[in-house]
């Protein structure tokens, strides 16, 4: 249906203890998932969908914002709103479990858990999950090894809504991305890669000089219209390269 408003359909019932806006993302996100929306297709206009669910143009104008710069929506003045690429399926950094990474070289990959613990949300972290400040979220710090020598450290957090059994997995026997895909189907992610310098304590569980240059990756994934997992992970830059195609 390229080029095509996508029909207005009743939204499915929701708990009413949800916001309103995020009754809304959670529709669009639905429409999407299920294949009825696809790539390129031009969504209800936010006219529509104030009429369609009864509420302001504001509360539907928040959903479509942030759709947008989740990067799950795109859109083009005078045109409309559309399904954007989906560009985490083939962007720059395929997301990969780094242990098929590992033994796809020929090598031997093991974790090492150094922390895995139920923790709050600080106001930064509760500001891109959605959820209030002091909200319970799970941690996980692991360092994943190549022959045994250290390639990067794993610095996640997980919403438990997402991954109600995250920390009861054994993560010296599968890696927090293949318990993630099962548990939390990916729906989208964004992410960025800078080069910084290491601090101390990365540096120790990467058997690196602290200031050493790293390469980060921090990407965000989201699952079934929540953010599910915030993950920073940082590699020897000297060891670690990203590389991948774009089409």
């Amino acid at each position: 249906m390229d080029g095509q408003t996508a029909q207005d359909t009743k939204p499915p019932s929701t708990p009413p203890d949800i916001p309103i806006f995020q009754r809304i993302k959670d529709y669009l996100l639905g429409e999407i998932a299920s294949g009825r929306w696809k790539e390129g297709d031009l969504v209800p206009s936010e006219q529509a969908l104030v009429r369609q669910f009864g509420v302001s143009r504001m509360t539907v104008n928040r959903a479509v914002r942030e759709l947008t710069a989740e990067q799950v929506l795109t859109r083009r003045q005078g045109s409309g709103t559309y399904v954007a690429p989906q560009k985490y399926q083939a962007t720059l950094v395929e997301i990969r479990n780094i242990a098929d990474e590992v033994r796809a070289r020929g090598h031997v990959h093991a974790s090492r858990p150094r922390l895995l613990e139920s923790g709050a949300a600080s106001e930064a972290l509760a500001a891109r999950f959605g959820v209030a400040a002091g909200a319970p979220l799970f941690h996980s710090l692991i360092v994943h090894e190549e022959n045994g020598r250290p390639i990067q450290v794993e610095d996640r957090w997980v919403n438990p809504a997402c991954a109600p059994a995250y920390l009861e997995q054994d993560y010296t026997r599968i890696t927090p991305n293949e318990h993630l895909m099962v548990a939390a189907p990916l729906q989208g992610a964004t992410y960025s890669i800078e080069a910084l310098p290491a601090p101390r304590e990365v540096a120790e569980m990467l058997a690196i000089s602290p200031g050493s240059a790293c390469l980060v990756l921090k990407r965000q994934t989201s699952s079934n219209g929540l953010v599910a997992s915030v993950v920073t992970m940082w590699h020897p830059g000297d060891l670690y390269k990203f590389t991948g195609s774009v089409g």
